[in-house]
């Protein structure tokens, strides 16, 4: 769920909505489009990031200190350009007092994600009373209070249900993130039908500037010059430049493939079992970075280490005499064979990397010169500027009102550059230099300044100069660089127990920035591997108080919040105003290390102690753990039970029938804030109706619970079926002998996508009218200005509307479908009234969807009619939300 959060909340390539309904309500629009694409079918479960365990905050933390400062920054930096544009004259908008949206209130104990829980609750009420779609799913509302990442949360989940004897071990998840760590939680399930979705990345989209609002040009380069008019009236001023974002399926069984490929080994003194194999590359991968881990100096990713590890492995599997882990756990004798054999090649790998970034250098060098030297004397300017073709009738366009004085001057322009000899010198910016040449000054230069390397890993003694600039102890000091290596690999044990088993520690986390060389791992099988039994995750304002900066304490209450700021505070050093951030190798800041101190839990605690009894009861509230929450609509089975367990008021947990909802098990117990049938469901967002004619129930749900030692089999189930293999053997040819990739579209490997020819491309043409629109699609003529669509979801200008043939249906008669077209009683709008016979129906059917009125509900159409009531908007917002112009659709299909 934080993968959809972030980017409605804070978009980047669009504007921020204004306040927190209109985030609330793009939330729900986000999540309806996954719905329709994914369409599950028993379960969906909606995860959102509790607190995490101590290993993942101090990356929380190191994010969000990242986020504050560069927030300061960037409003400083806004601010100055402003400055400067208006000085010289510049047009700018007046800027907007508005509060600057600090998107570290995603974070757990927050009153945003407290009203976030409430508005999912409304949202899933809603859509189980109203969409058909829902009608027998079975929705798990893990909001931020029950702790635990929402990803783990969701493979803890399928771990538990998959030990059960009624689970289907056929089931099909889909699981939806942007993050790469769900391709590793979703092959260390072994099941056997996993995908995700994500939402497609493409590079470089447009962001609109902060100053002005443009496209096309960032905050520093703003000159402060006019919008320029877009449509001959300016009616497209509003309308997005960017389409709307596109979602991939990545298929696990097609990754398996490739690996039990890639993986499979011949003459193993062992038996070959793909599974401990991919176990085995999973936990390989750790090596190269992960949320908990420093990457080893040696392994870069884009240096392909993966495939520097597979080859390693696959050399040295002989020797170890079986695989590197089973179930989660870690064979370190095994692990010290691969690790001492990147050892051997570590110097080579740092030498090669300075040799290829030499290389690099020197081409773009040339580059820069080669393009300088390219460049044309001089470009027409004014009328006569070079134009792409088509685009000189746009409305933009200039029209030449003496075209001979333009063509004079440029002559005139022309003639006044100095005329080059074929012996004459060239200055770095291709303007021909004075005789004799003159020295170049520092700027002119084409290198880029290179941050200080003070290391030199590519040269003799980088070893020794590594402790010592990134740890400040001497290479010598044997028990200090033991004790970095233990630690690293107690946190690779961690990591892979918390991929395969759930979390081994809650209070465990890796006490330095940096990581030790892989030719340190001498003698770690001896190491300890085990953890601290019984531990317990922070509180979420404990977290808080562990990961927020001082500029965001106002999220806190007055007395925490004074401990962050407050000189004669205990904990003042936990909060650093300023810090380094080591690029460590790299070019950019956000490539680098931030240098924070660690977080002191035992002083942190003791540090709270004294201001506990100051929290409010609804402070204490948000300060509490959760847990999930199940939701079922009046047509699942569980329905009558559970509203049995409310009318007996039990106060005892019932364990779940899996006879009622598909296997699932575990434990009920009744919610305090429940929703009930009968009952009126009130809306938290001022935009949107209460739910007067509830069906929907929901109650407190539990995971199977296991004793603390079990072990969960990291195996394929007995009776899962594996899927039908995609790849063919040219599949696994370096060319594609100029085939084309082509996708597999939905989850029916079989279907076959619908195509029109060109007698039907024909045929539409002349049936659809050509009007002059300019949307779109031009044919279709905007909606009238009476036209009274959805609240936070507007057509755009020249868009269709699709009819709804729903809308004008009882509640009750909400699961029976529209009524047949002969029984549809449709009369034409002259002056006669007849009813229309059925030939010109079937015409009249055609031209339905350029008559938006034609299905619209009276009290507004999405099932969302605006309240009547006078109630204010939350911190300080207006109670008016921005109404979100739809993005115009993509892809082949519409299928709203």
């Amino acid at each position: 769920m934080n993968g959809i959060i972030h980017p409605c909340t804070h978009p980047e390539d669009k504007p921020a909505p204004k306040n927190e309904d209109e985030m609330m309500v793009a939330i729900f629009e986000y999540i309806d489009r996954l719905f329709n694409i994914v369409r599950p079918r028993r379960l969906l479960y909606m995860a959102i990031d509790g607190v995490a365990p101590r290993a993942k905050m101090n990356q929380q933390r190191s994010r969000r200190f990242r986020a504050s400062k560069e927030g300061m920054e960037a409003a400083v930096e806004k601010q100055r350009v402003r400055e400067e544009i208006l000085a010289k004259g510049g047009f700018l908008p007046p800027e907007e007092v508005k509060e600057r949206f600090d998107s570290n209130c995603i974070t757990p104990g927050t009153e945003f994600m407290d009203n976030l829980a409430k508005c999912l609750r409304y949202y899933i009420a809603d859509r189980l009373n109203n969409d058909p779609g829902w009608k027998n799913l079975t929705v798990i509302l893990s909001d931020a209070s029950a702790p635990g990442e929402g990803e783990h949360k969701i493979m803890d989940y399928i771990r538990r249900q998959r030990a059960q004897p009624n689970h289907d071990p056929n089931t099909h998840h889909c699981l939806c993130g942007a993050d790469a760590d769900l391709i590793m939680l979703g092959l260390a399930t072994h099941e056997p039908n996993f995908t995700i979705i994500r939402e497609e990345f493409k590079p470089n989209k447009p962001k609109p500037c902060g100053l002005c609002n443009q496209f096309g040009h960032e905050v520093k380069d703003c000159e402060g010059l006019p919008r320029e008019k877009k449509g001959k009236h300016d009616e497209l001023a509003d309308s997005l430049p960017c389409a709307e974002g596109e979602f991939i399926f990545l298929r696990l069984n097609v990754l398996r493939e490739y690996l039990e490929r890639e993986l499979t080994m011949a003459s193993l003194p062992f038996t070959f079992d793909v599974e401990r194999s991919i176990d085995d590359w999973v936990f390989m991968c750790f090596f190269v970075g992960n949320d908990f881990l420093p990457h080893l100096p040696s392994l870069e990713i884009r240096e392909g280490a993966i495939d520097r590890l597979v080859n390693i492995y696959k050399n040295v599997v002989h020797k170890t005499g079986g695989y590197l882990t089973e179930s989660g756990y870690v064979n370190l004798q095994r692990v010290q064979m691969i690790m001492l054999a990147v050892g051997e090649v570590e110097d080579s790998i740092f030498k090669k990397r300075k040799d290829d970034e030499d290389s690099f250098r020197r081409r773009q060098k040339e580059k820069r010169k080669r393009m300088k030297r390219d460049q044309p004397a001089f470009t027409p300017s004014g009328i006569l500027t070079p134009h792409a073709l088509g685009s000189r009738n746009s409305p933009g366009s200039q029209v030449a009102s003496n075209p001979r004085q333009a063509a004079y001057e440029m002559r005139m322009q022309n003639n006044s550059s100095p005329s080059v000899s074929p012996n004459t010198s060239f200055t770095s910016d291709g303007s021909p230099s004075p005789i004799g040449g003159i020295k170049r000054k520092a700027e002119d230069s084409d290198s880029e300044p290179e941050p200080e390397d003070n290391v030199r890993l590519w040269e003799a003694g980088w070893k020794q100069r590594y402790y010592k600039n990134k740890f400040d102890v001497d290479a010598a000091d044997e028990k200090f660089r033991r004790k970095v290596v233990q630690s690293y690999v107690e946190g690779l044990c961690w990591v892979l127990r918390y991929y395969y088993q759930g979390c081994a520690s809650w209070k465990w986390y890796y006490p330095f920035h940096y990581a030790p060389f892989a030719s340190d791992f001498e003698g770690i099988a001896d190491m300890p591997s085990d953890f601290e039994k019984g531990t317990k995750p922070f509180k979420p304002l404990e977290q808080l108080m562990g990961v927020f900066p001082a500029a965001s304490g106002n999220f806190l209450p007055p007395s925490w919040r004074k401990l962050m700021s407050d000189p004669d505070s205990s904990i003042i050093d936990f909060y650093p105003e300023d810090f380094a951030i080591d690029l460590n190798g790299k070019k950019y800041a956000w490539q680098g290390v931030a240098l924070l101190p660690f977080v002191d839990e035992r002083r942190l605690r003791a540090a709270l102690e004294e201001v506990y009894p100051d929290l409010t009861p609804e402070e204490n509230k948000r300060n509490s753990l959760g847990g999930d929450v199940l939701f079922v609509g009046k047509h699942h089975p569980l329905h009558d039970f559970i509203s049995e367990l409310y009318q007996t008021g039990s106060t005892e947990p019932v364990d779940v029938p899996p006879e009622l909802c598909h296997g699932i098990q575990g434990k009920f117990s009744l919610d305090e804030e429940a929703i009930l049938p009968d009952q009126v469901v009130c809306s938290p967002v001022p935009m949107l109706r209460d739910l007067t004619q509830n069906s929907a129930i929901s109650i407190n749900f539990k995971d199977p619970q296991f004793a603390e030692d079990y072990i969960f089999k990291a195996v394929m189930l007995p009776g899962a079926r594996k899927p039908a293999a995609v790849l063919k053997p040219s599949d696994w040819e370096k060319s594609s002998n100029g085939r084309q990739w082509k996708p597999q579209l939905g989850f029916n490997r079989d279907r076959r996508p619908v195509h029109l020819d060109q007698a039907a491309f024909r045929t539409l043409g002349h049936v659809m009218p050509r009007g002059s629109g300019t949307g779109i699609y031009s044919n279709a003529a905007p909606p009238p200005p009476t036209y009274q669509g959805n609240l936070y979801r507007p057509l755009l200008r020249g868009q269709a509307q699709i009819p709804k043939l729903m809308s004008n249906m009882r509640p009750q008669d909400s699961w029976r479908g529209p009524p047949p077209l002969f029984q549809q009683q449709r009369f034409d709008r002259g002056a006669g009234a007849e009813p229309l016979l059925p030939w010109n129906r079937m015409l009249q059917t055609q031209n339905a969807a350029f008559q938006p009125n034609q299905y619209q509900m009276l009290a507004g159409p999405g099932g969302y009619p605006p309240r009547r009531d006078d109630r204010g908007g939350r911190q300080g917002y207006p109670r008016e939300g921005r109404k979100y112009p739809l993005p115009p659709p993509s892809g082949r299909y519409s299928w709203n």
